[in-house]
Parts: C-alpha cells; sequence; structure tokens
C-alpha cells in the first residue's frame, strides 16, 4: 500500500472515532516493513497538521478534534517504542511546547524523534516559567533549545525567553529552533523574534541541524517599534532645538 493510501485511510479511521482499526491500519503497514520512524513523519505528522488545520477553518467540530488528536497521539505514543535507535551523540535539547493536545504531540514527536538520533533530549512541556527556563539551561547546558508546536499567544513570550537568554548570555552558543505550530504560518516569525533555525516539522529539523551544528550570532537588531520610537524622539529634539535658536 502506497503511503498516500494508508493516509487517507487513516484519516478516515480517526474522523470516525475508530481507534482499533486505526491501531490495526499502522501497525499491519509497520509489519510490512514501514519503519516506525517513516510511520512517524508521513503519516501520524501530516494528520496532527490535517486536524489542526481543518479544525481552525471549522471544517470539523470540537469533538471530532478531540477524538482524532488522541487517538493520533496515542499511536505516536506505542510507534515511539519502536523507533531504530542510533548511538549517543553527546548533544543536547530541551524542547518546549505550546498549550494544547496537538501542540504537545508536536513537540513529544520532535523530542522522539531527536532522542532516537542519538540525542539527549528534555521534554519540559508548556508553562513552564521562563526564569525556571533560564535556570533549567544553566544545569543542562543544551545544544538546541527548541520551541516546538507553539500557538499564537504563545509568541510574546517566547520572543521574551529568547531576549532574556541573549541578555543573560546562558548557554551562549545553544542555538534556538522553532518547529511546526505557528512559525509555520506566519512567515519570517521566526527570524523576528530571533531564532536561529526554523523547521516545518520534524524531519526538516533533523536536516537542517545537521546541516548548521553551530551558533551563528545574529546583529542585535532592534525590537519592531523601537526603531520608529527612536526615528520619532529624534525628530522631536530636533523640532525642540529648532524652535530654542
Amino acid at each position: 500500500m502506497e503511503l498516500c493510501d494508508l493516509f487517507k485511510q487513516y484519516m478516515q479511521h480517526l474522523f470516525a472515532g475508530k481507534r482499533c482499526e486505526a491501531r490495526e491500519l499502522l501497525f499491519a503497514a509497520h509489519d510490512r516493513g514501514i519503519t516506525a520512524s517513516k510511520l512517524l513523519h508521513y503519516i501520524i505528522w501530516p494528520a496532527m497538521e490535517q486536524i489542526d488545520k481543518l479544525y481552525r477553518q471549522d471544517h470539523i467540530s470540537r469533538i471530532v478534534e478531540h477524538m482524532a488528536s488522541r487517538i493520533n497521539r496515542m499511536l505516536g505514543d506505542q510507534l515511539q517504542g519502536l523507533l531504530a535507535r542510533k548511538p549517543k551523540t553527546g548533544r543536547r535539547m530541551v524542547v518546549l511546547s505550546g498549550k494544547g493536545e496537538i501542540q504537545e504531540l508536536c513537540a513529544q514527536m520532535t523530542a522522539d524523534l531527536f532522542e532516537a538520533d542519538g540525542w539527549c533530549v528534555w521534554f519540559l512541556g508548556c508553562d513552564v516559567p521562563n526564569d525556571e527556563v533560564l535556570q533549567f539551561l544553566g544545569q543542562v547546558k543544551p545544544d538546541i533549545l527548541c520551541f516546538a508546536g507553539s500557538n499564537p499567544f504563545d509568541v510574546p513570550e517566547i520572543r521574551k525567553l529568547i531576549s532574556l537568554i541573549r541578555e543573560v548570555g546562558v548557554c551562549q552558543q545553544m542555538q534556538v529552533l522553532t518547529v511546526g505550530g505557528v512559525f509555520t504560518r506566519a512567515d519570517s516569525l521566526s527570524e523576528e523574534i530571533r531564532a536561529d533555525l526554523w523547521a516545518r516539522n520534524a524531519r526538516e529539523a533533523l536536516e537542517l541541524v545537521a546541516e548548521h551544528p553551530m551558533r551563528v550570532p545574529k546583529p542585535d537588531l532592534p525590537e519592531p517599534g523601537r526603531r520608529r520610537k527612536c526615528r520619532r524622539a529624534m525628530a522631536v529634539g530636533a523640532g525642540r532645538r529648532v524652535r530654542t535658536n
């Protein structure tokens, strides 16, 4: 069976709430030789994105979204135990997620797939205060801090945390990576909050980190709005000088 046909059947089972049928479909595919990694990359992750998209566009109800999301996460959990694991590389990652079932699944799969790739991963979930995150980063000294599955309302706090990390100078070689969520839907948002790397999904993230293992510091540009305020202040100051001369 082609992956596209497998995905179509799987989505039908999810939207109908057929837990057993969805599980049997994926594990039968695994028995035929489709690896757990491929099922996570090409079935579970796209299903997660499709459920989220259809719900945001009001094409499926909240009940269907909840039901499909939970079945999808359950099977993602089960496939995680079947992942082939590479030897430990010594590289470290901390993963934070947005709030919600789909957002946590995005972050969890990112953590699982990096861990299978040989990384040491800490998955912190959502709603962790910035000062506690900062303290934890100082303790474990990760190579990557990953924000996965973030919501639009998460962005201001993510921006604050990144600014705090850069100001304090904790883990100066650590790269900030955004994966999926709102960063996939909003062009240049990841760059705007001064993240180092951005990927649409975990597969792209693994490839991207392999291609860019070292952090390249970015210039300290003013935050959006600050330049306009500075120019306005300079104009006011110039006007005052003209009137006093």
